[in-house]
């Protein structure tokens, strides 16, 4: 990761060591703030977390254990979950293959954070592995595929997360790290939105879930060797409707009233209306 611009000056009143702020405290300052962002017309998204635990959903979890695997910044990450708690987050938002955030510490801080797009090869293969058994966009992003799909999506080293050489980290505070705590709190702010928008990780990676599915559906399309479903034959559809299918030029016999629920003969009805 590579540090970025703007670290500020170094001083007692513009550092955040000299001066200790109750998590109370920080988190009144953090909502002050963003509700006199709002009174100038911006729009705030801040980050609250309710109890002990960031994340609660499955990319939410996912994106956080990966966290873990930075050991280069494991003395720093520590803080970084310490703020996210008290509410420092004053802003959030998460765009394409960016993050950007204010953070308030004895001052409130940008944040910005550039992510690589993820390399097409990996996506690729991460495609093919997968697209066979992804059929739904909604279970993906929920996180409830097969556990072999989603181990394949998370690996660290072959899945979609950013290892740290693919960002770069920018905050405006005088901390000379690279992984200062303003930092380490917007990594774990992104953790705690995913579990709101999960698509927003896809996005940060310039990759389209969507491929997922539609490779499985045009493969099981094109796969010309399995047979037939049957609840789309004739017969099945008689059985399932009790209506009599005649491939020929006779139009259809009315559905038997005693073998269909009132509210699909409604609707066979209506059908045979419009037509």
């Amino acid at each position: 990761m590579a540090r970025g611009v703007g670290r500020g000056t170094w001083s007692s009143e513009g550092s955040d060591w000299p001066v200790h702020i109750p998590v109370a405290a920080r988190r009144r300052q953090a909502e002050k703030e963003a509700a006199a962002l709002r009174q100038k017309g911006h729009v705030v998204t801040p980050v609250r977390i309710d109890g002990s635990t960031i994340s609660k959903t499955f990319w939410g979890k996912a994106w956080c254990d990966n966290l873990s695997s930075y050991s280069d910044y494991a003395n720093r990450l520590p803080r970084g979950r310490t703020y996210v708690r008290s509410g420092a987050i004053v802003h959030l938002e998460i765009g394409d293959g960016k993050v950007e955030a204010l953070v308030r510490g004895t001052r409130t801080y940008t944040v910005k954070l550039a992510i690589k797009p993820l390399a097409r090869p990996r996506w690729n293969a991460i495609v093919d592995q997968c697209s066979a058994q992804v059929t739904s966009l909604v279970e993906l992003l929920s996180g409830r595929l097969p556990r072999g799909v989603m181990e394949i999506v998370t690996d660290r080293k072959r899945g979609i997360f950013p290892s740290p050489t693919e960002i770069s980290l920018s905050c405006s505070c005088p901390d000379w790290a690279t992984m200062c705590k303003h930092v380490a709190a917007t990594l774990y702010g992104v953790g705690a939105r995913l579990d709101d928008v999960p698509e927003l990780l896809f996005r940060l990676r310039g990759v389209d879930p969507a491929q997922l599915v539609t490779k499985s559906v045009g493969r099981a399309a094109s796969d010309t060797s399995r047979p037939r479903s049957p609840a789309l034959a004739g017969g099945a559809l008689a059985d399932i409707f009790g209506i009599e299918i005649d491939e020929g030029a006779r139009p259809a016999q009315k559905p038997n009233a005693s073998r269909v629920p009132k509210r699909a003969a409604r609707s066979i009805k209506a059908s045979t209306n419009r037509t």
